[in-house]
């Protein structure tokens, strides 16, 4: 005769042992309907009362298993800003997926913040989706233990920062992409050249400047500080940090904009100062998004994925979900490439 499994495991040392919605309950002082309802997201929870239940899930590592978990037929995207053709390149491709797989979008932002509010997680415990999807956003241990505990798996794509082994994740070889930019624009002659970088706390930033650096470093060239820039990856930050950088005596005759909306940016700023691209400065981007193709003059830039990215993550996130037991972390990196257009020439052209 089998001994029917209880519907929550944890694992702690090497073997596995139960703990139950009882067991749980009885350690918070509390009722078994009462864990329950802080398990579904339930509003009706004494926030001291939530917290105790919450920490006791954590230190029993509780883990509802994905059979006995009802879910909506959602995917919650989540974006840290939520205004640009970026973004909607990102939901094209987490949408060609869902709409295959029956299931609807969910959209959040959480307004500039690298990791949401924790309302957002509970509003997610609430609607049990299939999955959540972070764009440039990440998790705390707290978010990260009350999806797990509910087994709503979820993908970090384009991480802000070092997601951590067991997070699957989708990115792209930011780092070669800057490499590409800058020797690009060195095989053309120019060895005065400026970088417009994202945000340093993000990491496909660094990488990209951090490729920017490389390039230089490996043709002999000096990497001078002077001529990089700290963007915030939007419009106004090229416009304002191309300004300073061509106002300059010594002014770069080429520039890594580190985004396609910075390059844009940087464009109005080389009209502003009378200077003619790609005669007078050379301009490469990053992201390829596809006002790239329709400016004057069209954008040299670093084609990222965005759209087989989001897929990707889509993909994945549909996979863990169909796993029982934790799978073990992803990491994926799609290719960039360089996508040569009419912003760039040799200096003096």
């Amino acid at each position: 005769m089998t001994t029917p499994q209880p519907a929550e495991t944890r694992t702690r040392g090497r073997s596995a042992q139960t703990a139950t919605l009882a067991e749980i309950a009885r350690e918070a002082g509390v009722s078994a309907p009462t864990v329950s309802k802080v398990l579904n997201g339930r509003a009706d929870v004494a926030p001291g009362t939530r917290a105790r239940v919450e920490q006791l899930l954590r230190t029993h590592g509780y883990r509802r298993r994905r059979a006995e978990a009802s879910r909506s037929p959602l995917i919650d995207l989540v974006f840290h800003e939520l205004e640009s053709a970026w973004a909607m390149e990102v939901i094209r491709g987490v949408e060609n997926v869902a709409r295959d797989a029956g299931l609807s979008v969910v959209l959040s932002e959480s307004a500039g913040r690298l990791t949401p509010g924790r309302s957002w997680a509970d509003q997610v415990a609430a609607r049990r989706p299939h999955g959540v999807i972070l764009v440039l956003s990440d998790l705390d241990g707290s978010q990260r233990a009350l999806l797990t505990s509910r087994s709503i798996p979820f993908v970090v794509m384009d991480p802000a920062g070092d997601p951590g082994a067991d997070v699957p994740s989708i990115g792209a070889t930011n780092w070669q992409g800057g490499l590409a930019a800058t020797r690009h624009l060195i095989d053309l002659g120019h060895t005065r050249i400026g970088a417009i970088s994202g945000p340093s706390r993000m990491m496909c930033s660094r990488a990209r400047v951090d490729g920017y650096r490389a390039a230089l470093e490996t043709a002999g060239l000096p990497v001078d500080p002077d001529l990089i820039r700290a963007g915030d990856f939007h419009h106004d930050a090229g416009y304002r940090q191309g300004l300073a950088l061509l106002r300059r005596p010594d002014r770069p005759t080429a520039v890594f904009a580190g985004n396609d909306l910075q390059a844009l940016g940087l464009y109005e700023a080389a009209r502003e100062l009378g200077l003619r691209i790609p005669e007078d400065l050379s301009v490469v981007g990053f992201d390829d998004l596809p006002v790239a193709r329709w400016v004057g003059p069209p954008l040299t830039t670093v084609r990222q994925p965005l759209t087989e990215m989001a897929e990707a993550a889509a993909k994945l996130l549909l996979d863990l979900g169909r796993e029982e037991g934790i799978p073990a972390a992803t990491r994926v990196e799609l290719a960039t490439s360089l996508v040569v257009r009419s912003s760039t020439a040799a200096p003096g052209e």
